[in-house]
């Protein structure tokens, strides 16, 4: 296993910068291991290197990159960013979320109950005239609005 180092990027610019870093790790054979780019790191793109040095050369000449933050980071910074997290896990009651799949796909509804252990969602659609509550998967509805 490697060292692993934090690379500073524009915002919103992380995920060009990982895919210019495995352009750059490709072309010049560079000891880089792995380049994650999670979505709650704003600003950072994290590598898994032998050393610095290959760091340095693999974001050398690649626009928003901005540099190395200072020194090595510890495996634990980074493991949970590994572990998969369910979908259930990321909603609250009261977030407003879309309906991404099933019958009433592309609806706007209120999350009202989880039932984490079914990786289950009981939510209100937005624009019914009654309310009805749906239960639907977790993974079947994107969060548009963290509510209340």
């Amino acid at each position: 296993m490697g060292r692993f180092f934090a690379v500073k990027t524009t915002v919103n610019q992380e995920r060009i910068v990982a895919n210019l870093m495995e352009l750059a790790v490709k072309k010049y054979n560079l000891d880089v291991y792995s380049i994650l780019s999670p979505k709650e790191l704003r600003g950072y793109v994290i590598v898994e290197a032998k050393d610095v040095q290959n760091v340095k050369r693999a974001i050398t000449g690649i626009p928003h990159a901005r540099g190395i933050l200072g020194g090595e980071i510890p495996f634990k910074e980074v493991e949970h960013f590994l572990i998969p997290r369910r979908a259930v896990e990321q909603i609250k009651e009261g977030y407003k979320v879309e309906i991404i799949a099933g019958p009433f796909k592309g609806e706007h509804a209120i999350v009202r109950r989880i039932d984490a252990s079914k990786n289950e969602i009981t939510v209100e659609l937005i624009e019914a005239v009654v309310p009805i509550p749906i239960t639907v998967k977790a993974d079947h509805v994107r969060v548009i609005e963290r509510g209340d």
